[in-house]
């Protein structure tokens, strides 16, 4: 199953203070453009190595949307996502909003640049 990226027009106009005079992704309105483009942050680069080779059990699970101010203690660490869905990933975040998460996701091969809004997880533990 994909999960297409979601945005929030908050978390744009938060962004483009953040990073004043960066263009966004294509098709990604409010991202900087961070993968291969001049001048990003180098902490907002995909992480170089593979996330933990174990799956982490997960601790709790919750019937509220997860909380931005939590999973900001996530920053630039490996973090480990279990959505409402069912689904369950490595990922690597970068940004927090107040409604949505961008980073980096592990496909089992490589990481890729995702988004998700906060009301889709379940729960999460970073290392």
């Amino acid at each position: 199953m994909y999960m297409y990226p979601t945005y929030h027009y908050e978390d744009q106009v938060f962004l483009e203070r953040q990073f004043p005079g960066l263009p966004g992704f294509p098709g990604m309105p409010g991202l900087p453009q961070f993968l291969g483009q001049p001048g990003p942050p180098p902490s907002s680069q995909a992480p170089t190595a593979p996330p933990p080779a174990f799956i982490p059990q997960q601790q709790s699970a919750s019937t509220f949307a997860v909380d931005p101010g939590a999973i900001s203690f996530c920053l630039f660490r490996n973090t480990f996502i279990w959505l409402n869905n069912g689904a369950s990933f490595w990922y690597y975040p970068i940004f927090v909003g107040p409604r949505s998460v961008a980073g980096f996701r592990w496909n089992g091969r490589f990481w890729t640049i995702f988004g998700i809004d906060t009301r889709q997880i379940n729960s999460f533990s970073c290392f």
